[in-house]
């Protein structure tokens, strides 16, 4: 009798784990995800890239300068909304985060990383961005994981599985530095 009920119980924990864990997990992102870029609201294709630590944004006439004693970043970006179909060109003025050298086949690479806010889904997020010119490149963005830790889960199979859908009364992760889970492969 007690065999039949721990079969029975191990059977019904099966199928709750099935049916109702799925349910509960944050909803996945498709590999290529349409994000807003606040405050602007300008939509943009971005890529969701697991093997990048650092996100990118396409910018232009990136330049450095002091203000009140700290370093700052004067850049233009200029994206089509994905939405209009509009060209849309923005001047931004930003703080300097920090620097980042990216390593790859072309060689080295200086950057400097900004903190953007971004809409995916319904939420505001404060990320860190290194600024390169991506004329080159089919999407104008890419998620890196720092960036996809705070998101959730990406389904690689799949895009567009989100609507960036964000407004004044949304939740905003505001940028903490020093949060990412050391698992991401921060140093």
């Amino acid at each position: 009798m007690q065999i039949g009920l721990m079969r029975l119980m191990t059977r019904l924990s099966f199928l709750v784990t099935l049916f109702i864990a799925p349910a509960q997990a944050e909803e996945a992102l498709g590999w290529i995800e349409k994000i807003q870029i606040q405050p602007w609201g300008v939509e943009a294709k971005a890529k969701l890239d697991t093997g990048a630590l650092t996100s990118s944004m396409h910018a232009e006439d990136i330049e450095r300068f002091e203000k009140d004693d700290q370093e700052w970043v004067r850049f233009t970006v200029d994206f089509e909304d994905s939405n209009t179909g509009e060209q849309v060109t923005e001047r931004i003025e930003r703080p300097l985060l920090r620097e980042f050298t990216a390593v790859g086949a072309g060689g080295r690479d200086e950057r400097s990383v900004v903190v953007m806010t971004i809409c995916v889904g319904n939420k505001l997020y404060e990320e860190q961005f290194s600024l390169r010119n991506r004329d080159n490149m089919i999407y104008p963005i890419l998620l890196g994981r720092r960036t996809i830790q705070h998101l959730g889960p990406v389904d690689v199979t799949s895009t567009f599985l989100s609507e960036a859908q964000c407004d004044s009364e949304s939740d905003m992760l505001s940028f903490n530095a020093g949060e990412d889970d050391p698992d991401i492969g921060a140093d």
